[in-house]
């Protein structure tokens, strides 16, 4: 008879235990298959309840990081030559010049508190002057610090302290689908510290239509689809935690305007390039020595590949870093240091972090099996007064060679001499008021110079034109 009542007793106590463990998990899990209800046509379809707290709540992250992004507002004063077409009708007009002013704007994230800035190349791009609202209304006047247009990030300067600095998040753990709000000043002053949301669209886009032709860009973009218009640029990209992930740099539209896509410059990139204009003045960057590309479905079936992902070497350049590291043309690169690497601009991004004299294990696939090496990276040749195959000299970003009249511009680049205005076909006579026959001519005068370098000669079609910069201090 006990025996029975003690079984009972179990029956019963497992029972309730159940019972009761699914009304506390019935309670405490929303109604995510709704209700079902019935259209006129007998067809059935289901709502779905979601009470407030399954909403994302970017309340957090919106009041940390709000008072880090700045209002950048800038002036950028041109000469334009001109001749009067009445003097030059009579036969004696001469050039003149005047002076143009153009203004623009944008965003900015304040990294630091003693007045270091995070903006775009293309917003102070040229600027004579630069201006800095924050988002308690007080303006300092900002000095440039350094730009990198390569990957269109410029670092910027005001005199203060205590500011409100944002964290810098890493951007390698970004997931598809993940919560991000963009932070900026969309149309201008008037709507400053603009706050809107989106998710994490796509990783590793690269924009090659917006390129000019011949033009070096590192790109690995964010791809979200939070509301962003131009005067976003160089605003914050941040994620739950109000911690940056990214910097606002453009927008795909035929209108000019949002509509639907947006990229930022992940925040791995904008660390370093920040780093390096902060500890040493400009960029170091490496190279690998290698030309080659994304693999395809049709290079993955030729080389027997597990998947179609990695990056394929066409050519390795003789004496370059690759090379030295033993790897060859055909080899496909999956992972550097630990990081998979399915594409080339995930490779672009992944390098981009290194400096001159860094070691990074390659893993790589070669005739089907997978193999590794120590890579050490090099520094770019592109250090003013550096020979080049073609026997150009290479001057601040420029590529220069000896002519009949002077020293031609063969290539502006994108470094000092672009951003003055030196274009292409562009043939220099003077330097500091002193005639130049050769490269050397130049870049010795240019040494010399304490603070900066003034330029006069010519254009491709024979006009006068000059223009000057500061030098590195």
């Amino acid at each position: 008879m006990n025996m029975k009542r003690n079984v009972t007793t179990v029956i019963a106590s497992v029972l309730l235990s159940g019972i009761t463990a699914f009304g506390i998990v019935k309670a405490a899990t929303p109604d995510a298959m709704g209700q079902v209800s019935h259209n006129p046509d007998g067809s059935t379809y289901r709502t779905v309840n979601l009470s407030l707290s399954d909403y994302p709540d970017f309340t957090y992250a919106a009041e940390n990081s709000v008072d880090a992004v700045v209002y950048v507002k800038v002036t950028v004063k041109t000469q334009q030559q001109y001749v009067d077409p009445f003097g030059y009708f009579f036969g004696y007009g001469e050039p003149r010049t005047r002076e143009r002013v153009q203004q623009g704007s944008g965003s900015g994230v304040i990294i630091r508190e003693d007045g270091y800035i995070v903006t775009n190349n293309h917003v102070v791009d040229g600027a004579t002057d630069v201006e800095v609202t924050l988002n308690n209304n007080k303006t300092f006047k900002a000095r440039i610090i350094g730009t990198d247009p390569a990957t269109d990030v410029a670092l910027i300067k005001i005199d203060a302290n205590g500011l409100p600095a944002i964290e810098f998040a890493d951007s390698d753990k970004l997931r598809l689908g993940e919560w991000v709000l963009a932070i900026g000043s969309p149309l201008g002053e008037a709507l400053r510290s603009t706050i809107t949301a989106g998710i994490v669209s796509a990783k590793g886009r690269q924009m090659p239509s917006q390129r000019n032709p011949g033009e070096i860009k590192i790109e690995s973009f964010i791809q979200t689809d939070a509301a962003v218009n131009p005067g976003n640029s160089g605003g914050a990209l941040v994620n739950k935690e109000g911690k940056l992930v990214g910097i606002n740099t453009m927008i795909v539209s035929t209108t000019q305007a949002y509509s639907g896509y947006s990229f930022a410059v992940p925040s791995n990139i904008v660390r370093k390039i920040v780093g390096d204009l902060i500890d040493f003045g400009s960029v170091k960057r490496v190279v690998l020595g290698i030309a080659g590309g994304t693999v395809t479905e049709e290079l993955a079936e030729k080389l027997k590949l597990s998947s179609v992902k990695g990056v394929y070497i066409s050519e390795v350049m003789k004496g370059g870093a690759a090379a030295k590291a033993g790897l060859e043309k055909e080899d496909v690169i999956v992972s550097i240091d630990s990081t998979a690497i399915g594409s080339m601009s995930e490779l672009q991004e992944k390098i981009n972090g290194f400096r001159p004299s860094d070691k990074a294990t390659v893993k790589f696939i070669r005739d089907g099996r997978e193999k590794s090496t120590v890579v050490t990276f090099e520094g770019t040749l592109d250090a003013t007064g550096t020979v080049d195959e073609d026997g150009t000299v290479v001057f601040y970003g420029a590529k220069l060679k000896a002519v009949k009249n002077g020293v031609e511009i063969v290539s502006a680049g994108n470094g000092k001499v672009a951003q003055a205005g030196g274009a292409d076909g562009y043939v220099i006579q003077y330097v500091n008021d002193q005639k130049v026959s050769k490269p050397q001519d130049v870049i010795d005068i240019a040494k010399k110079s304490k603070r900066s370098v003034f330029v006069e000669g010519v254009t491709g079609t024979g006009r006068p034109f000059y223009f000057g910069f500061g030098k590195d201090e």
